[in-house]
């Protein structure tokens, strides 16, 4: 039984939801290989050949793989999936577009955003937002996969020397093309690998108030979130959402602020390991998840607890 777990990178760098996804990968029980597509992207494929357990790294390198089109990576992962028994994918944005088309050409069951493997065939996965978990078992010859990453603790990125082979890059499937992409840049860390996380919701009131949990995150050394409400509203970027429809999270420490804990958001941060959260509502459905929670006015509690740090 071989594994191919498909590499997120931006052909410079190997991104850490790779790790986790190996982590599962290993789990299964067979060789672990990982595929690097992309142009120019040595290092990462050189990363990857450390990072421990990956037995084999295959690096298609070709100006068609050099913005990740999914169409194209799609094409990429087909052209060798004959060759393995189950295909892994991190669930996030990347790994969530490409999936799906290498499962429909492949006319199998995707199985998604795997919690746990418990054998070879069986896996577990959250439904109805996470309040239910669904054991899955899979008769496909073979298995493509979604990994949520915040189940796995990633595998050391460093103590692993596995050989690197080069592959044919596939051509351009003409399909797609791609125009360009804005990228926001912060200081702060990425708010999916961010080990404390600072979210703030509706209970905010507006735009100018969420900047009220900058001086915590800065304190905190946090990246910022935001709930779903609090993003519709206009408070915060897209990007900041946490939730079912928005970024997983699982950060050492994760504090809501002003957030009632409506159950889309609950499914994206419940597996945090410690949960603070800081609401005036003593009834809200926050304070059943929550490890600590504080009844207060934000407005007032926020600067104190800055104070206090």
């Amino acid at each position: 039984m071989t594994i191919l777990v498909i590499a997120e990178h931006d052909n410079a760098q190997l991104k850490g939801a790779t790790l986790n996804t190996i982590a599962a990968a290993a789990k299964l029980g067979g060789d672990v290989h990982v595929l690097v597509a992309g142009s120019g992207a040595k290092a990462a494929a050189d990363q990857a050949a450390q990072a421990a357990g990956v037995a084999k790294v295959l690096l298609a390198d070709g100006p068609a793989l050099a913005e990740g089109l999914a169409e194209n990576v799609a094409a990429q992962v087909l052209a060798i999936a004959g060759n393995y028994s189950h295909i892994l994918f991190p669930a996030t944005a990347a790994g969530k577009n490409v999936a799906p088309r290498v499962a429909a050409k492949l006319d199998v069951a995707q199985i998604s955003d795997i919690l746990s493997v418990e054998s070879a065939d069986t896996f577990t996965r959250p439904i109805y937002a996470g309040n239910a978990i669904a054991t899955v078992q899979s008769a496909d010859a073979v298995k493509v996969v979604t990994v949520r990453t915040t189940a796995f603790d990633p595998v050391a990125a460093q103590g692993g020397a596995a050989a690197v082979e080069a592959l044919d890059a596939v051509a351009d499937s003409g399909k797609s093309s791609f125009v360009g992409r804005e990228v926001a840049k912060s200081d702060r860390p990425e708010l999916a690998g961010a080990t404390v996380v600072v979210s703030g919701g509706r209970g905010l009131g507006s735009a100018e108030n969420f900047k009220i949990l900058d001086p915590l995150a800065d304190k905190l050394g946090a990246a910022l979130g935001a709930s779903r409400a609090a993003v519709d509203a206009g408070y915060a970027p897209n990007d900041w959402q946490v939730g079912q429809t928005g970024k997983i999270v699982a950060p050492q420490l994760y504090v809501a602020v002003g957030i009632s804990g409506a159950i889309q958001h609950l499914a994206g941060m419940k597996d945090s390991k410690v949960i603070v959260a800081i609401n005036k509502d003593a009834e809200a459905p926050i304070f059943g998840v929550a490890d600590y929670g504080l009844v207060a006015d934000l407005f007032q509690a926020v600067p104190e607890l800055v104070q206090a740090l």
